[in-house]
């Protein structure tokens, strides 16, 4: 988590820096990578120092977290010498300038009662609400399907990064776990640099690097990653091979909720496994409701 410069200086800028130089090539950054085998893979410090136009001094404070009160001049050379995205210049922004804000826990997110409106609204899509460090706040019924009963889980438990790291279902159910999982973590990256006195995220971080060898080596990457839309395939035990498409959309009010709609092409083989997921789960309540009668 981020440290402001001090005593151990500004960790999270340290490490996204590092890993930022270690990703890029002298051939990628314009350069002549010179005579001979290099020792360490991607660029030297005082090549981003030249290609920021900074000292090499300056570059070696910046990259030990020691430096107060960077400019944005600075920040702006940074990435576009490190050939930074924009999510990761956001990043680069955050870690580099962060928040004063004090470490008391967050309030508890709320849901709008209208949003639970519109996830019930779509009988047949799984939807869901995902909040502060992938925490599941809202599903309607095929999401939960779809995944599992997040409702029925202790409310710490609720939570997406958990469920694909910790539950053995999650790694049957993507097609591509390694991808999806590995985007979670950058994801959860994305909002530490934005939040990074969250003592509950500082607590999951610590619980998954501690059970997952996998999370420990994707934590480290430091990549960052902003979901807005894209596609995922599934493997569900109801239904077989699903592929959706997913779009992210933030609800007024809480830049910090993220409304998850799944959908699938008109016609094909995932719409009629969604349509049969559907009966499959009217099935099974009203099986339920009759066995409770």
């Amino acid at each position: 988590m981020n440290d402001s410069p001090g005593a151990e200086g500004n960790s999270d800028l340290r490490e996204f820096l590092r890993s930022r130089r270690a990703r890029l090539s002298p051939a990628e950054a314009g350069l002549d990578p010179g005579p001979g085998a290099r020792r360490v893979p991607g660029l030297r410090r005082e090549e981003v120092a030249r290609l920021a136009g900074v000292s090499v001094d300056y570059y070696v404070r910046l990259e030990r977290g020691r430096a107060a009160n960077v400019s944005e001049s600075v920040l702006d050379a940074l990435a576009r010498a490190l050939r930074l995205d924009d999510t990761e210049r956001g990043h680069l922004f955050a870690v580099a300038r962060p928040a004063r804000t004090g470490k008391h826990p967050q309030p508890p997110q709320r849901v709008r009662p209208g949003l639970y409106r519109v996830l019930e609204t779509l009988p047949h899509t799984p939807a869901l609400v995902v909040g502060h460090r992938t925490d599941v706040l809202a599903t309607n019924r095929m999401a939960r399907a779809l995944y599992t009963d997040f409702d029925a889980l202790p409310h710490r438990e609720r939570n997406m990064a958990r469920y694909i790291f910790l539950d053995p279902s999650a790694r049957e159910l993507y097609a591509d776990w390694p991808g999806t999982a590995r985007s979670t973590v950058a994801a959860l990256h994305l909002y530490a640099g934005n939040h990074p006195h969250d003592t509950r995220l500082t607590e999951l971080i610590g619980e998954l690097s501690l059970h997952d060898t996998d999370f420990r080596r994707w934590w480290a990457a430091h990549d960052v990653l902003r979901r807005t839309s894209g596609t995922k395939r599934f493997h569900h035990p109801l239904v077989g091979d699903l592929e959706l498409d997913y779009e992210a959309l933030t609800p007024t009010g809480d830049p910090d909720q993220v409304l998850g709609i799944y959908t699938a092409e008109p016609g094909s083989p995932s719409a009629r496994a969604l349509r049969k997921l559907s009966e499959e789960t009217d099935a099974q309540e009203a099986g339920g409701d009759t066995a409770a009668s």
